[in-house]
């Protein structure tokens, strides 16, 4: 998995060298994180059945959806040359996405649940994963997404809350190539860093320094 491997090279470097943040537009993927509550085998087969794919990850959080229409973003950073704290880094995750939404004129906002709101309704997943303040896994932000892929699981394991996306409250198309520059502007602005453009093979990387 490339995640692991980058976090393992990001362990080993003495350097300044701050980390690499990976923006994919996934296949139709359900995953789940460390907390399994609630669904079984015959789930897992039935989500199959649907045309995803399903993956168990060691992150954060409860199943959720990724698939096309999705920007997901996988920052692996040294928190060290940031600031030492998962607790700050979800809460500056939440700030990025809420100034991007803003330049769509979209009010977003935090809630006692992790991720990123409009209203009742979650625009924003968040599930990550630290060792040695090293970060991987990451956000996903619905953008034109197909929402009805939601509707086979509880997403994120709240029952009383729903899923939007940018399209659906803006009430016109928007996709993830609008999204991706306004988020990057937006991440390094949070997290007061610059990026490096690198090229791999399908993932588009941008490497904070």
């Amino acid at each position: 998995m490339i995640q692991n491997s980058i976090a393992n090279n990001l362990k080993l470097s003495m350097g300044d060298f701050a980390g690499t943040l990976i923006l994919v537009e996934h296949n139709p993927v359900y995953t789940i994180g460390i907390r399994k509550e609630g669904y079984t085998l015959g789930d897992e087969e039935h989500l199959k059945s649907l045309g995803a794919d399903f993956y168990k990850t060691n992150r954060g959080g409860l199943i959720t959806f990724h698939g096309p229409g999705q920007m997901v973003a996988y920052p692996i950073l040294n928190l060290k040359l940031f600031k030492p704290s998962m607790h700050w880094y979800v809460s500056s995750l939440e700030d990025t996405v809420i100034h991007l939404c803003s330049m769509f004129s979209l009010n977003a906002e935090k809630s006692p649940y992790t991720g990123v709101w409009v209203n009742d309704k979650k625009i924003c997943a968040i599930g990550i994963h630290g060792s040695r303040y090293i970060t991987t896994h990451g956000l996903a932000l619905n953008c034109n997404i197909d929402l009805t892929w939601f509707d086979h699981i509880v997403p994120c394991g709240i029952n009383d809350k729903g899923v939007t996306s940018l399209t659906n409250e803006l009430g016109k198309d928007v996709n993830v190539d609008d999204v991706s520059p306004k988020f990057l502007s937006c991440f390094s602005e949070t997290f007061s860093c610059d990026f490096v453009n690198l090229s791999l093979d399908y993932f588009k990387l941008e490497t904070c320094v």
